[in-house]
C-alpha cells in the first residue's frame, strides 16, 4: 500500500476523532465507527480486534460504583474527606489534590471527584488561598488516580493478555510503579501550585467579584449531614472488591486453573465487581432504578461506547498498515523507547480516554520491540487530555470556583491545569522510570 493512500486513511482517522470529540458524549463512538466503516468497506482494511475485554471491565466497575452511589456509599466517602479538609485547611493544597486521588484510585473513575471540587474551593476561599492552586492539582491528581487504580479500564487494559499481562507484568508491579509515582508527582505539583498567581486579597477578578457582592457566604458548605449506616456497609462491600481485584491481580495461583491456565484477570474483575454490585444494593437496600439513573452509570456507559468505536477504529488503521508504520518510525522508538510517551501524550488528547489510548497504542508499542516495564513506567503519559480545558473535569472545576482564580486565558491553552499537568506528567513517568530499574 502506497504511502500516500496510508496518509489519507490516517486523516480519516484523525478527522473521525477530532469530530467525534467535538460533538462530546457517545459521538466519539459513533464517529469512531464512521472511521471503521470507511476504512474496511472504501480501502478494504481486515477489521482490527474489538476491545471487548476493556468494554466488559467498564460495565462491571461502573455498575459496581453507580450501585455505591445509589446506596449513598459516594455521598458518605464525601462526607468523611469533607470532614478531613475543614479539619486542615491551611494545608488545602496538598491534602485536596491527594484526597481526590485516593477517590479515583478506589473507584476507578475521575467523575467521582465532581463532589470533593467545591467542598476544597469553599475551603481555599474561607481560608483565603487562591482556590485555582489546589483545583488545579486536584483535577489532574483524578486522572493520576486512573492510572493507579487497580479497577479502573485504562489498568484493566494495560494488564490484558493482549497487552503487558502477556509479558509477565501483573496487577503487583502496575501498583508498585504507578502508586508511588503517582504521589510524588502530586506532591511536587502541589508544592509548586502554592506560589502559583497572586495571592487571594491582591487578585483583581476576585477583588472585583467582593466588591461586587458576587461572593456572599455560604452557610450550608459546612452543615453536616447525618450519616446512613447502611451506607457505611455499601463502601465496606465495595472496597472488599477493591482488595479482592488487587489480591487475585498479584497472585495469580489463587485464581482456579483450567487447562493448566488460570482464569484471566479480566473475567476476574468482571466476576468479582458485578457480584459486588449486588452485593452493595442487598447491603445498601438501594433500588437498582436510581443506579442506573446516576451521573456515575451514564459516564460510564459513555466511555465504553467511545472505546468500541475509537479503539476499534484505531486497531483496524495500525494492523491494515502495520509494516508500513513499523518500519517507518520503530527505530526512533526502539533507540530512545521513553519518547514513545510523546505519541500516547497526544493520542490521548484526542481521545479524550486513558483505556482507550492503552487499547490503541500500546500494541504499536510493543511491537516495536518497547520493553514491557517501559510502557508500565510512560502508563501516566496516557492522561494528556488536561491540555486542552474542555475535559469535564476541568469545566466543573472552573465554574466551582467562584474567586474567578482558575480560568480559562486568553489563548486558550494557558489555562490554570497546563502546569500542574505537565510536572505530574514528567515526575510520575521519570520516578516510575527510576522504579522499573529495580523490577
Amino acid at each position: 500500500m502506497s504511502t500516500a493512500l496510508v496518509l489519507l486513511q490516517l486523516a480519516i482517522v484523525l478527522a473521525m476523532i477530532f469530530i467525534g470529540a467535538r460533538v462530546g458524549s457517545v459521538g466519539l463512538g459513533m464517529y469512531g465507527m464512521i472511521g471503521v466503516f470507511i476504512l474496511v468497506f472504501v480501502f478494504g482494511l481486515e477489521p482490527g480486534n474489538i476491545p471487548i475485554d476493556v468494554m466488559l471491565i467498564i460495565v462491571a466497575v461502573i455498575t459496581a460504583s453507580a450501585a455505591l452511589q445509589a446506596a449513598g456509599g459516594l455521598d458518605y466517602m464525601v462526607e468523611v474527606a469533607a470532614k478531613f479538609l475543614r479539619k486542615h485547611p491551611n494545608h488545602i493544597t496538598f491534602y485536596g489534590p491527594l484526597t481526590t486521588w485516593l477517590f479515583c484510585i478506589l473507584a476507578g473513575t475521575a467523575h467521582t471527584c465532581y463532589a470533593l471540587l467545591p467542598i476544597i474551593s469553599e475551603i481555599s476561599l474561607k481560608a483565603k488561598i487562591r482556590p485555582e492552586r489546589p483545583l488545579s492539582v486536584a483535577t489532574i491528581a483524578a486522572s493520576l488516580g486512573i492510572t493507579g487504580s487497580p479497577v479502573s479500564a485504562a489498568t484493566a487494559a494495560v494488564l490484558s493478555t493482549s497487552l503487558l499481562g502477556a509479558h509477565g507484568v501483573g496487577m503487583a508491579q502496575i501498583l508498585m510503579v504507578t502508586i508511588p509515582a503517582s504521589l510524588i508527582a502530586i506532591l511536587v505539583a502541589s508544592f509548586v501550585q502554592n506560589f502559583v498567581g497572586k495571592p487571594l486579597e491582591e487578585d483583581p477578578e476576585y477583588l472585583r467579584r467582593v466588591k461586587e457582592g458576587l461572593l456572599k457566604e455560604e452557610a450550608a458548605a459546612d452543615s453536616p449531614t447525618e450519616a446512613n449506616p447502611r451506607a457505611k456497609w455499601a463502601v465496606l462491600v465495595f472496597l472488599l472488591g477493591v482488595v479482592l481485584v488487587v489480591l487475585f491481580g498479584s497472585f495469580p495461583q489463587l485464581r482456579p486453573q483450567f487447562n493448566g491456565q488460570a482464569v484471566s484477570m479480566n473475567s476476574t474483575i468482571e466476576m468479582i465487581m458485578m457480584s459486588i454490585a449486588a452485593l452493595i444494593l442487598l447491603v445498601g437496600k438501594a433500588d437498582v432504578k436510581v443506579a442506573v439513573k446516576g451521573n456515575v452509570f451514564s459516564a460510564g456507559m459513555v466511555a465504553m461506547v467511545s472505546i468500541f468505536g475509537v479503539a476499534w477504529m484505531g486497531s483496524t488503521f495500525f494492523e491494515g498498515n502495520k509494516e508500513l508504520i513499523l518500519g517507518s518510525v520503530a527505530g526512533v522508538f526502539t533507540q530512545y523507547p521513553i519518547l514513545f510517551a510523546i505519541p500516547l501524550f497526544v493520542m490521548s488528547i484526542m481521545l479524550f480516554s486513558q483505556a482507550a489510548t492503552v487499547k490503541t497504542l500500546y500494541p504499536v508499542g510493543l511491537a516495536m520491540g518497547i520493553p514491557p516495564l517501559v510502557l508500565l513506567a510512560l502508563f501516566p503519559a496516557v492522561n494528556g487530555y488536561f491540555f486542552l480545558p474542555n475535559y469535564p473535569t476541568e469545566v466543573a472545576a472552573i465554574g466551582f470556583d467562584r474567586s474567578g482564580s482558575t480560568k480559562i486565558g486568553k489563548y486558550v491553552v494557558n489555562h490554570s491545569f497546563q502546569l500542574a499537568g505537565f510536572i505530574t506528567t514528567f515526575v510520575s513517568i521519570g520516578i516510575g522510570y527510576l522504579i522499573i530499574q529495580f523490577l
